[in-house]
């Protein structure tokens, strides 16, 4: 049978300090084929480096201007051209077998649209602080906040992406749950019940924005109940 392809797409922007060990765990990954695609948005550090060093024909990258994660995202989605895409943050970690999972998955449900498993949580060392488990996808708990779908190792199909369409960035803070939202609202949710991804938590990271991840929640989800989306 053919394996589909599975683009694995990184937006980044000055995570020298990181990205090697992500682009690491996608090459390390038992799942071929892949292809990983860095859209870089002209770091400052050492990315651009980093990413010279790699000889791997499976990674692709580009280091420009861009107007921000979303606009980042977008290119980098334009460029892939996989059956199946995951969106990895340039500071998290696939764990070992999390593609093969995620497409086993989407392979014995082909009306699925998206798959998504546990992570677990290290620091800026890499070092595990602990872990999150999901329960299984529940629609109304997710548009009411009382779940979310893990970004990190998180997979879905081209036909739920052509769906969903692009990423906004009037909702950057979450433009991630504002694109799951048009998809899990589409298609039918998988929930993988094993570790698929290491989220890294440092003082960096644009998630201790709270205030501002759920002003951007409410209005993309405004949006969706309007019909906006």
């Amino acid at each position: 049978m053919m394996r589909p392809l599975v683009s694995i797409v990184i937006p980044s922007y000055n995570q020298g300090k990181f990205i090697r060990e992500t682009i690491q765990s996608c090459l390390d990954q038992d799942y071929r084929p892949i292809e990983i695609i860095v859209q870089d948005g002209a770091s400052k550090d050492e990315t651009v480096e980093l990413l010279k060093s790699f000889d791997a024909s499976e990674l692709s990258w580009v280091s420009e201007p861009d107007k921000g994660v979303a606009d980042a995202l977008n290119k980098g989605l334009a460029r892939a051209r996989g059956e199946i895409l995951t969106i990895q943050s340039s500071d998290d970690v696939f764990l070992p077998g999390a593609i093969q999972a995620a497409v086993e998955a989407l392979k014995r449900n082909p009306d699925a649209g998206l798959v998504y498993g546990d992570v677990s949580h290290i620091d800026e060392d890499s070092v595990a602080t602990g872990q999150d488990v999901q329960d299984e996808f529940d629609l109304a708990d997710y548009l009411g906040r009382f779940m979310y779908i893990p970004q990190p190792g998180t997979c879905f199909t081209r036909a739920a992406m052509e769906r969903a369409g692009r990423w906004r960035e009037a909702y950057s803070y979450a433009a991630d749950a504002d694109f799951w939202m048009r998809i899990v609202t589409r298609f039918p949710v998988l929930k993988l019940n094993r570790f698929v991804a290491a989220y890294r938590y440092h003082p960096e990271q644009r998630d201790t924005q709270k205030a501002r991840i759920a002003k951007d929640w409410e209005g993309a989800l405004a949006d969706l109940l309007a019909g906006d989306s």
